[in-house]
């Protein structure tokens, strides 16, 4: 695991830091972000009503990675104000404690209408929004779709399944988690694990989602491990199909941490609040397909069935013990390189 020792002298000079003027400092809230049409709705909709209603100004940062530039930041004044990330790197961040456990739900009023698994003991921060990671087809490929996490390794699917490489993606590491439960003891299984992922070869492995995402769509694969929201919103123009395993959903959760020695501590969860409001919740559900953590959403009739907006629905989610799984990175990303080596 990253720590700041090894960070700064690893990447000294390296590591480009957004400038901060005196200015800028009065009433800026600095954050991180994603691109893409997240970034578009973002700049367009979601920061200019909360610029507006605090008169503030709202710096993000979407060049991603963002874990070297917190670590390598001063504890007093970090780079961020508000770090939105997944799971995996929030532990991360909060271990080297550089993040707070948990925002003061205190200030955060649209907390009080977010399901229990947005704050669980599985995650740090609070979660704005999930999606669900499951297996993703092409029906005009696959006649008879997968109905367990066991079928990616069915060998029918040799040369057509992909999925990604464990140590860069966190899908990739919720498969290997996974196939822990399925083929073995449970989650924390290593070496059912282990013996799995060499199963599973022969497989394509990509980096990011997107990269899966559009073999996909080009038809170059017929299954492979996705979200979701990169699914439904293609469907329409796609024969690509999503299936939620039987043995459950694996939550990919966008949350969002108050970073610790902020000087906008305030406006930080202003920010939080803002990003779980009943406007911001439905927008981005409708308009990127993820799903809100509000318990009252009402989203409209194509995406009934599909997002988790039921209790039902939210009871299928599986977080994964991800304060475990970076403790035991080193080992598994040793062992797994040499096995998609091999």
């Amino acid at each position: 695991m990253l720590n700041r020792r090894t960070l700064l002298a690893a990447t000294a000079g390296t590591v480009a830091m957004p400038a901060i003027t005196g200015a800028q400092q009065a009433n800026t809230l600095r954050i991180t972000g994603w691109g893409g049409r997240w970034g578009e709705l973002s700049r367009q909709q979601v920061i200019p009503a909360f610029e507006r209603q605090f008169n503030c100004r709202v710096e993000v940062d979407t060049a991603f990675p963002f874990v070297p530039k917190l670590l390598a930041s001063p504890r007093g004044r970090p780079v961020y104000d508000v770090f939105h990330t997944n799971s995996n790197e929030q532990w991360n961040v909060f271990e080297q404690g550089l993040v707070e456990r948990r925002p003061n739900l205190a200030q955060v009023p649209n907390a009080a209408t977010i399901y229990p698994y947005a704050t669980s003991e599985e995650i740090v921060g609070v979660c704005m929004f999930t999606s669900a990671v499951g297996l993703a087809w092409r029906r005009d490929r696959i006649q008879q779709g997968p109905v367990s996490w066991a079928d990616l390794w069915d060998a029918r699917f040799a040369n057509q399944r992909g999925s990604y490489l464990i140590p860069a993606n966190s899908l990739g590491q919720q498969l290997f988690m996974m196939a822990g439960r399925v083929f073995g003891s449970g989650y924390r299984d290593l070496d059912a694990a282990f013996r799995a992922m060499e199963r599973l070869r022969p497989i394509r492995l990509f980096d990011f989602t997107g990269g899966m995402e559009n073999a996909l769509l080009a038809g170059e694969l017929s299954i492979g491990v996705l979200h979701d929201t990169a699914t439904y919103r293609h469907q329409e123009r796609v024969a690509l199909e999503f299936t939620a395993p039987r043995e459950g959903i694996m939550a990919l959760e966008q949350v969002l941490s108050v970073t610790r020695g902020t000087q906008m501590t305030e406006l930080a969860h202003a920010w939080i609040n803002h990003m779980l409001s009943p406007e911001v919740q439905k927008l981005m559900a409708e308009e990127l397909w993820f799903s809100p953590v509000r318990r009252d959403m009402q989203l409209g009739e194509r995406y009934r069935g599909k997002l988790l907006t039921t209790p039902e629905q939210v009871a299928t989610l599986i977080q994964m013990p991800w304060q475990w799984y970076n403790g035991q990175k080193e080992r598994i990303d040793d062992r797994v390189n040499r096995i998609f080596r091999g």
